[in-house]
């Protein structure tokens, strides 16, 4: 029995860590999605860098156009489309929103480095 609990506790904690470091994300047709920006639960991305400036790393993995939008304080800071099998930097400043919008089905891969360098 105490086995049993055991691999339950390890199985729940390995996909607890898998689900924290996700980088790549699937947006249906016509998905907003919050990146980072908004807070825990709200984020679909962990931005570790949250505390200062930091740079977003986008690839677009999939096979249609997806856009980019960037809000500080409430107001559209930055738009761009980014085409498939590309990939981009993104600046952003603490306290920054940023949002993948799309038309068609998208998928795409996001990781951050520190911006203060």
């Amino acid at each position: 029995m105490k086995k049993y609990i055991l691999l339950f506790v390890m199985l729940f904690a390995l996909q607890s860590y898998a689900q924290k470091d996700k980088k790549v994300f699937e947006l249906k047709p016509n998905q907003s999605m919050c990146m980072t920006g908004k807070g825990a639960g709200q984020d679909a991305a962990i931005n570790p860098y949250k505390d200062g400036n930091s740079i977003a790393f986008v690839k677009n993995l999939g096979e249609n156009v997806f856009s980019i939008r960037v809000q500080y304080q409430g107001k559209i800071f930055q738009t761009r489309e980014l085409e498939p099998g590309v990939a981009t930097m993104i600046p952003l400043r603490q306290g920054s929103e940023m949002y993948f919008d799309s038309k068609l089905a998208a998928k795409v891969k996001l990781e951050f480095k520190d911006g203060t360098n």
